[in-house]
C-alpha cells in the first residue's frame, strides 16, 4: 500500500476478487465449461459487485468478450 495515499486501503477494496474485471456464467447455471452451445450471462465488476451487462449466445463469444478488454481491442457495443 502507498503510505502518502489516504484512500490506499479502500482503493485496495474496491478490486474485483482476483483482478478479474469481466467474467461469464451460464445463464441456466452449472459448470462453466459444460454445455458450451448454451447462452452465458457477461457480467462486469462496478467498483463494488459483479453486474450484468449482456449475454453471449454461446461460450466461445463470451470468451472473445471477456478477453476483449484483455487485449485492449476497444469498447464493448
Amino acid at each position: 500500500m502507498d503510505a502518502d495515499n489516504p484512500f490506499a486501503a479502500y482503493d485496495k477494496r474496491r478490486r474485483p476478487p482476483m483482478d478479474i474485471y469481466r467474467r461469464h456464467r451460464p445463464m441456466h447455471g452449472g459448470a462453466g465449461h459444460l454445455r458450451p452451445n448454451e447462452p452465458r450471462v457477461l457480467e462486469e465488476w462496478s467498483g463494488f459487485a459483479y453486474e450484468a451487462v449482456g449475454t453471449a449466445p454461446n461460450l466461445a463469444a463470451a470468451q472473445g468478450w471477456v478477453h476483449e478488454l484483455q487485449l485492449g481491442d476497444g469498447p464493448v457495443a
